[in-house]
């Protein structure tokens, strides 16, 4: 099945690669159109060949006049890149995970700050009905939402709306008095103190402001199980003192209401006039509508045994309320667009969402020598352990955890990375001036099967993009 075109700027994933014309070889079309098949787009083949730069021009040049290549891609000296993605390995490499029926779907995109450098999609949408993925297909992603909340609140930090190192409840006063856990009694009971130090919006950003998931520590499932229905103790608590220590948590949802606060509209539409909209991530949203609907993929669960199992689209649903922490969809490509604006500095294609200063805080060490990035989970049917890079050193800047190492055969030391829930992933990698998305909807978290697919595209892009 043919999946038909996403965008003008995706026709041939490699199209829009700017590269020094006299390195690549070029595939000639005579008398067909390019076509899109299942495992990903790029112009079939009748006869290759070299070609010479003044060729290679034209050809651009005329591919341009007819909207396949967006003009701005134009400029040879875009991308600091040596040469294409060499899309058959990559191809391969996803399409053996779904021949062997380890994932149903998946779409997996990789760009540089101004072209799309591979883009495939394969499988199916939901196996119980036989949909086949496409480019264009939607997906829950989660907490990946955290990252546009992120770049929300910085704007609202440029704008001198919001300070990171003021106390929270100055925005939002639920933030101005909180309680820490200080542990339970011998009945288990909880015993809380007041906070010593104010949570600031650097705390929520960074995960080091004491709030903490359920899905992973195990005294916030304890605590729970004591405080339901007692209306005395506070919803959640803080584990630990503001700044102590690193867990992964609620904060960015509190940041989210904070940008409602400050920025006076909630979530959704904040994000549609100042993010989304500009960018025109049109496919990103906290809610769909029926076009949209018929591209979402389907949730699948992995059971005991290892096997897929599809679960029916949720029910369509119009939130009233808004998480700056999860329950947002978007797409492969509506996502890597986001991420080329930050590997660009905060601006991509004439509209800017960030200072380039800004951008450049986001991926440095916000933590010191607190260490992130380990989970360890207390419900095996949403997420398994979370290690996604064992012996490597990690940390979090604003939004993204960082690897301060490198990691061997794939990205580069310093890079910046997050996920969602449903086994969606990306990646920006600095140093190689490259950006990577990976999705796909599966339970539990942290995939193993997912995360090999995840793996084997990092390393695929990796090697073919680095040095000859």
């Amino acid at each position: 099945m043919r999946a038909p075109p996403n965008s003008p700027c995706q026709t041939n994933r490699l199209a829009n690669c700017s590269l020094p014309i006299a390195k690549v070889s070029v595939v000639l079309q005579r008398s067909a159109p390019a076509i899109w098949p299942s495992r990903g787009r790029v112009f079939k083949t009748k006869m290759t060949g070299p070609i010479t730069r003044r060729d290679a021009l034209l050809r651009t040049a005329a591919l341009a006049s007819v909207s396949i290549i967006p003009a701005a891609a134009l400029p040879l000296a875009a991308a600091p890149l040596d040469k294409p993605a060499r899309h058959e390995e990559i191809d391969r490499a996803l399409q053996a995970r779904v021949g062997a029926r380890e994932i149903p779907g998946v779409v997996a995109m990789a760009a540089n700050e101004q072209s799309v450098l591979y883009e495939g999609a394969f499988g199916l949408r939901d196996m119980a009905t036989a949909s086949r993925m496409s480019i264009d297909t939607i997906f829950r992603i989660a907490s990946m939402v955290k990252l546009l909340t992120t770049v929300a609140a910085l704007q609202l930090v440029e704008r001198g709306q919001l300070k990171l190192d003021e106390p929270a409840g100055n925005i939002d006063p639920t933030l101005a008095s909180v309680e820490v856990l200080a542990g339970f009694d011998a009945k288990g009971v909880p015993q809380l103190r007041p906070a010593q130090r104010p949570v600031t919006l650097r705390n929520l950003l960074t995960h080091t402001s004491g709030f903490s998931y359920l899905l992973w520590d195990p005294n916030v499932v304890r605590y729970l199980k004591f405080a339901r229905g007692n209306p005395h103790l506070p919803r959640m608590p803080l584990m630990f003192e503001p700044g102590a220590k690193w867990a992964y948590g609620g904060g960015l949802d509190r940041v989210g209401r904070m940008v409602e606060i400050a920025g006076g509209q909630n979530l959704d539409r904040y994000f549609s006039d100042h993010i989304t909209g500009p960018l025109g991530m049109n496919d990103t949203g906290f809610s769909l509508n029926e076009k949209q609907r018929a591209r979402e993929a389907s949730l699948h669960v992995r059971d005991a045994n290892g096997k897929l199992l599809p679960r029916p689209l949720e029910k369509p649903d119009v939130p009233k309320a808004f998480s700056g922490g999860g329950g947002i969809y978007s797409s492969a490509p509506d996502y890597l667009t986001l991420l080329q604006a930050l590997l660009n500095g905060g601006s991509f294609r004439g509209t800017t969402i960030l200072r380039p200063e800004t951008v450049a805080s986001m991926s440095a060490n916000q933590i010191g020598h607190l260490e992130a990035g380990i989970l360890r989970t207390t419900n095996p049917a949403l997420s398994n352990d979370v290690n996604f890079f064992p012996g490597v050193q990690l940390r979090w800047g604003l939004g993204h955890m960082i690897n301060l190492d490198p990691v061997p055969h794939g990205r580069k030391a310093g890079s910046l990375t997050w996920a969602g829930l449903f086994n969606t992933y990306y990646w920006i990698d600095p140093t190689m001036r490259i950006a990577g998305v990976i999705m796909m909807q599966i339970l539990p978290f942290a995939d193993r099967q997912a995360l090999k697919a995840y793996r084997q595209f990092e390393r695929a892009i990796c090697h073919a993009l680095g040095p000859a």
